[in-house]
């Protein structure tokens, strides 16, 4: 039995970031979490940081900004994972710098966790997004930096609960908008899973400069599947509304932030099915759910559950 290399998540307070410091934990890696200062003072973070510490989780002061602390994060470990937000992501260069500085990573995730980047067809505003996270991704190969990307497709939390109804709360009971003819598949994981399923990979070979793809067949439909699965769970038909896609493009032109980059979000996933119109194969990636079949997720019929 290999020892198990030591794991480094910066933006561990986030959403997604404490669910892999979970796992990491959780799965026996020695675990450390880059915690800025000012994250003590917001109670929010207070707890989670107190949980982590409850779990065995070493705390490393510092943050992307301050080069001395982030590489003395780094000399310690062996993986570094990043999930940093949105705002961060162009920031992750400075975490490359550090990464080829100290010469000792065997492994970078740098803070993808969505469709695949580079297979996407996506409008503005999200465009220039996701270009960040190319961008990225060009810079660590020109580095040489031994990485894994995790597409983890979409947040269960953030598309079902509302059945990606833009300004909903609560599932439809009535009427359900479609956008396209609702035919593209697209691929909907709870967060837990995708935490497990990113530290799965930190010691696997066979993850090795390839994409994880988090794309297990049973959390994988069309919209209008989704909707009858809907509809079978509360025992009633919807009307369903189609919105054709030259109407889903005006609608993003005409749309506020950050409605026009949800919208655009949606556009890529729903009307051009960009999660799922691609093969995999293994010159450049692998299937997660295949990989780690040990690795229990939640599947989008159980979590819908919840709402009925």
């Amino acid at each position: 039995m290999t020892e198990k290399s030591k794991v480094l998540v910066i933006g561990g307070t986030g959403y997604l970031g404490k669910l892999i410091v979970e796992a990491s934990a959780k799965f026996g890696h020695p675990t450390f979490a880059l915690v800025r200062e000012s994250a003590l003072s917001n109670p929010a973070k207070a707890k989670i940081v107190d949980g982590f510490k409850s779990s065995g989780v070493n705390l490393v002061h510092g943050d992307l900004y301050d080069r001395e602390h982030l590489l003395n994060a780094i000399k310690q470990v062996d993986v570094v994972i990043s999930a940093v937000g949105t705002e961060q992501l162009e920031d992750q260069d400075k975490i490359v710098a550090a990464i080829k500085a100290a010469g000792n990573i065997k492994r970078f995730l740098p803070s993808e966790f969505g469709g695949d980047v580079d297979r996407v067809h996506v409008v503005e505003p999200a465009k220039a997004l996701l270009a960040i996270k190319a961008k990225i991704r060009r810079l660590v190969e020109a580095e040489g930096i031994p990485y894994t990307y995790v597409c983890s497709n979409c947040f269960a939390s953030y598309f079902l609960p509302t059945l990606s109804q833009p300004g909903a709360t609560a599932p439809p009971r009535d009427k359900v908008v479609i956008l396209g003819d609702g035919n593209a598949k697209a691929v909907f994981n709870k967060e837990d899973a995708i935490g497990a399923y990113t530290i799965k990979t930190v010691d696997d070979p066979r993850t090795l400069n390839k994409i994880l793809y988090i794309r297990p067949p049973a959390n994988t439909y069309s919209f209008n599947d989704l909707v009858s699965l809907w509809e079978r769970k509360i025992g009633k038909a919807l009307e369903r509304v189609y919105v054709p896609e030259e109407q889903v493009l005006k609608n993003i032109q005409e749309a506020a932030a950050p409605l026009d980059a949800m919208l655009a979000i949606f556009h890529s996933v729903f009307v051009k099915g960009d999660q799922t119109n691609f093969e995999i194969e293994p010159s450049f990636g692998v299937e997660a759910s295949e990989l780690y079949p040990d690795v229990k997720y939640t599947t989008v019929d159980e979590y819908l559950d919840q709402f009925v």
